[in-house]
């Protein structure tokens, strides 16, 4: 069992940046894919980015590469997510997620463990 647990939201100015962190409970969070996914304001739940358990390889969505970066500090049992030069149109809750199997980490059905979510709003 993982539990999840996202911060560092809030409100910017489109051009901004924000971190978030998802924390994990759990001492096996390193053998776990995490994932970060967004839900826009009527919109269904999208992927931005995932990264695996060793960090050695990541996955985005092509519209927010560049733009955002996902990383881990296992030793944390944390992930990130580096969100640069933010729009508007990033205005979504984002939520934290962690798989312990395979499948195609681009879709939700790939992960076991959510988070709440954490509020991001990009004001023009």
């Amino acid at each position: 069992q993982v539990q999840l647990v996202e911060s560092g939201g809030g409100l910017v100015q489109a051009g901004g940046s924000l971190r978030l962190s998802c924390v994990a409970s759990g001492r096996t969070f390193s053998s776990y894919v995490a994932g970060w996914f967004r839900r826009a304001p009527g919109k269904e739940r999208e992927f931005v980015a995932a990264i695996r358990g060793s960090g050695g390889r990541i996955y985005y969505v092509d519209s927010m590469k560049g733009r955002f970066t996902i990383s881990r500090d296992n030793a944390k049992n944390t992930v990130y997510l580096q969100m640069n030069n933010l729009k508007p149109e990033d205005t979504a809750i984002y939520y934290c997620a962690a798989s312990d199997s395979g499948g195609n980490y681009y879709t939700e059905r790939a992960y076991r463990y959510w988070g709440q979510g954490t509020q991001v709003t990009v004001s023009s």
